[in-house]
C-alpha cells in the first residue's frame, strides 16, 4: 500500500484519503491503521469533497466483506494493527452507516479480530446504527466538516450543525453510560474506549484560526472529545466556483495543531490561546509558534523564576515541554537551578534564555517583537510541536 507525501514525491502520508496511517491506541501506543473508503460514491454535494455527486471522478465499491478480507489479510502479514473505515453516502445514511457496522461486526464476532478499529459515522443515520457502531469500535468520529455555521450551510447545505451536534451529544452519553456500567458489572460491553474524535477542513471557507480555535474549545467542553484533527483543504479537480483556488498554507496547520496542544495540555484556556492570533486578520503568525507568539504578546509575565515559580506558569515559556517542566519541579526540591541545569534537559536555550530567570541568569528585557524574535525563531523548516 503506497504512502505518499503531501507532495506527492515523499513517504508517510495518506492525503488522498486512502493508505496506511498512523494513530494512538488508549494505552498510548502509536499504531498502523488501514485507512479506506467503503465507497466513494456519494449522494450529497459537498463543495469542498473531491468524490461529491457532480464530481467527475471515477466510483468504486468494496463489499463490506472484501474490507473485511482485507484487513485480515493485512493484520496477519503485519502491515495493519487495525482498521479506519469511512464511506461516501450510498443509497441513505442509514443504508451506509449498516455496511460500516456490518463490516466492524464481522471482523469482531465472526473472525474474534483485536485489532484497532476507528469508524467514521454518519450523523444522520439512526442512533440505533450510531449505538451498534460504537460497540464494536474502539474510536467513533463524527465530523463537524466546518469551523462555522455559515461554512456549513455555504459548502455541504445538506448537512446541519444542530444534527452533527446532536449525534456527538448521543455518542457522548452513550460513552459516559457504558463506562459507568462496566464499573459495576463486570461483563457489561465496552463502547467505544479510545472516545470520539472529529475534524474539521481549514482554509476552505473565511473562517480565522481564532474562529477554529474558538470552535474547537466548545466542542472538547460539550462533547469530552479526545482529539480534534484539522485538515488543511486541498483544491481538487472540477472545483466548485465558491472554493478558492488556493490551498493554505501547510504551515497553518500546524500551527492550530499546536494551538490545540496548549488547550489539552498546557493549561491555556481557548481565549488565551485566541491571543496569540493577530488582532485584526485573526490568523496565528506562521514564522513561530503559538505559544512563542503568546510569550510576545505579554511580555509582562515574564521572565518568570524557575527556581520559584508555579508548575502552570513554567509551562508557558517558550522551549519548555510539559515533561520539561515535570523535571524541573523535581530538580528545584534539591538544589538551586542554573542555566547550565536548564540546558542539560535539552531544551533550546535560545528559545527559554529570554523569558527564564535562573540562579546565574537575568535576561535582558526586550521589549521589541523583532529583537526577541530574531533571538529565539527556529531554523527555516523546523517544525517543532513544543517545548
Amino acid at each position: 500500500m503506497k504512502r505518499t507525501s503531501r507532495d506527492g514525491k515523499g513517504l508517510g502520508s495518506t492525503d488522498q484519503g486512502m493508505g496506511i496511517c498512523h494513530s494512538y491506541a488508549p494505552d498510548g501506543r502509536c499504531i498502523s491503521l488501514l485507512k479506506i473508503l467503503l465507497t466513494n460514491s456519494c449522494v450529497f454535494d459537498c463543495h469542498y469533497c473531491i468524490n461529491r455527486k457532480s464530481s467527475n471522478v471515477r466510483r468504486a465499491r468494496f463489499t463490506t466483506k472484501e474490507v473485511v478480507d482485507l484487513t485480515l489479510s493485512f493484520y496477519r502479514r503485519n502491515y495493519i494493527e487495525g482498521l479506519f473505515l469511512s464511506s461516501g453516502i450510498i443509497q441513505s445514511p442509514d443504508y451506509t452507516m449498516e455496511q460500516i457496522v456490518e463490516v466492524a461486526r464481522s471482523l469482531r464476532e465472526d473472525h474474534q479480530f483485536r485489532g484497532y478499529i476507528h469508524l467514521k459515522t454518519i450523523p444522520d443515520a439512526d442512533p440505533a446504527l450510531i449505538h451498534r457502531a460504537g460497540l464494536h469500535a474502539d474510536r467513533i468520529s463524527i465530523n463537524v466538516e466546518l469551523p462555522t455555521d455559515a461554512g456549513l450551510r455555504r459548502l455541504a447545505p445538506e448537512k446541519q450543525t444542530a444534527q452533527i451536534e446532536g449525534a456527538m451529544d448521543g455518542m457522548k452519553r452513550d460513552i459516559i453510560d457504558t463506562g459507568d456500567a462496566r464499573r459495576r458489572y463486570r461483563h457489561a460491553p465496552r463502547f467505544a474506549p479510545a472516545g470520539q474524535s472529529t475534524q474539521m477542513i481549514v482554509g476552505a471557507d473565511a473562517a480565522t484560526d481564532r474562529d477554529i480555535v474558538t470552535r474547537a474549545a466548545g466542542l472538547y467542553d460539550r462533547f469530552a472529545l479526545k482529539r480534534v484533527y484539522y485538515s488543511a483543504f486541498s483544491p481538487i479537480p472540477d472545483a466548485s466556483a465558491v472554493l478558492p483556488l488556493k490551498r493554505p498554507p501547510l504551515e497553518r496547520e500546524h500551527r492550530l495543531y499546536q494551538s490545540d496542544w496548549l488547550m489539552r495540555f498546557y493549561g491555556f484556556g481557548p481565549g488565551e490561546v485566541a491571543a496569540a492570533a493577530d488582532d485584526v486578520t485573526g490568523m496565528m503568525p506562521l514564522d513561530i509558534d503559538p505559544k512563542l507568539a503568546w510569550a510576545l504578546k505579554f511580555r509582562g509575565t515574564f521572565p518568570v523564576d524557575v527556581n520559584g515559580a508555579p508548575r502552570n506558569l513554567l509551562l508557558r515559556v517558550p522551549g519548555l515541554g510539559a515533561r520539561t517542566v515535570d523535571r524541573i519541579l523535581t530538580a528545584r526540591r534539591w538544589r538551586r537551578l542554573g542555566l547550565a541545569d536548564i540546558a542539560r534537559l535539552k531544551v533550546p536555550m535560545a528559545k527559554v534564555r529570554p523569558f527564564l530567570i535562573a540562579s546565574d541568569w537575568r535576561p535582558v528585557m526586550l521589549s521589541d517583537r523583532e529583537d526577541i524574535t530574531t533571538l529565539v525563531k527556529p531554523a527555516p523548516r523546523q517544525m517543532e510541536l513544543f517545548g
